[in-house]
């Protein structure tokens, strides 16, 4: 049986007394490209949190390529895992965010460098020499030497991603990734994520509120309310032929706020 890529076993978050993820059991395929969707507070961001060891699971167990990523084994028992066990995990997965989270004072080159030179050790030539052909993959290849206050939000937002793509990661985690943009930028960023899903390399997690995008890309969506996943199932399945009243009247509700915008 081929091993997931990604597999949440029973997993549960809480914030004190609320509970933001109830119990989810969810396996991602090497290469498949997975859309979460749902309203606010609804756990999708929580999840993808997890996987960047941003968010512990309150219970439940976490796998990426087959290995534990919250525990370790000790003693043939899981342990939780230790900071060392942490790290190591941490370069399976690059996240980009609502926000870009660059450093200011350093250059579009040194921002996606200094990554794969703290943690994997890269020399500054071999760095450079990826970041470089990550840069150029992300069409920003003419901004190595501007700082992040020259350039657009779609611009640092590609930052942020070729800084993510830089570690080669076998997961890659888009939260939002468009709704800090101004509408005339989200286009050229989503034609990026698009171009990286076509290489058909990478496990993705999409969590967006871009129904059309996840529609166009995703091999499978997953609507998520009250910390379940209540619907899951092939673009068309999930957009067209919705089975329960929660994801009709979420879509319904999303349509109307569509079209009381055109």
């Amino acid at each position: 049986m081929t091993i997931p890529m990604v597999k949440y076993t029973g997993v549960t978050k809480t914030f004190g007394d609320r509970e933001v993820l109830t119990g989810i059991d969810l396996d991602i395929a090497a290469g498949e490209k997975v859309a979460i969707i749902g309203p606010s507070g609804s756990g999708k961001t929580t999840m993808g949190r997890m996987l960047m060891t941003l968010e512990e699971p309150t219970s439940g167990t976490i796998e990426i390529d087959g290995v534990h990523l919250w525990h370790m084994s000790k003693k043939d028992r899981l342990v939780r895992a230790n900071e060392k066990h942490l790290h190591e995990m941490r370069g399976n997965v690059g996240m980009v965010f609502q926000h870009f989270n660059l450093f200011p004072h350093r250059t579009v080159l040194q921002n996606v460098t200094e990554a794969p030179r703290r943690v994997l050790k890269l020399s500054k030539e071999e760095a450079e020499e990826r970041a470089i052909e990550m840069l150029r993959k992300v069409g920003l290849y003419d901004k190595l030497a501007d700082y992040p206050a020259q350039l657009s939000g779609g611009q640092k937002q590609r930052v942020a991603m070729a800084r993510a793509l830089v570690m080669r990661p076998k997961v890659m985690v888009f939260d939002e990734v468009t709704s800090a943009l101004d509408p005339e930028l989200v286009g050229e960023v989503l034609e990026v994520i698009r171009e990286i899903a076509d290489e058909g390399e990478m496990a993705m997690m999409l969590i967006t509120h871009e129904m059309d995008f996840a529609k166009e890309i995703a091999d499978r969506v997953l609507f998520c309310a009250d910390g379940n996943i209540v619907e899951e199932g092939t673009p068309e399945a999930i957009f067209e032929y919705p089975q329960t009243d929660r994801l009709q009247s979420f879509l319904k509700r999303f349509r109307s706020a569509v079209y009381s915008m055109a």
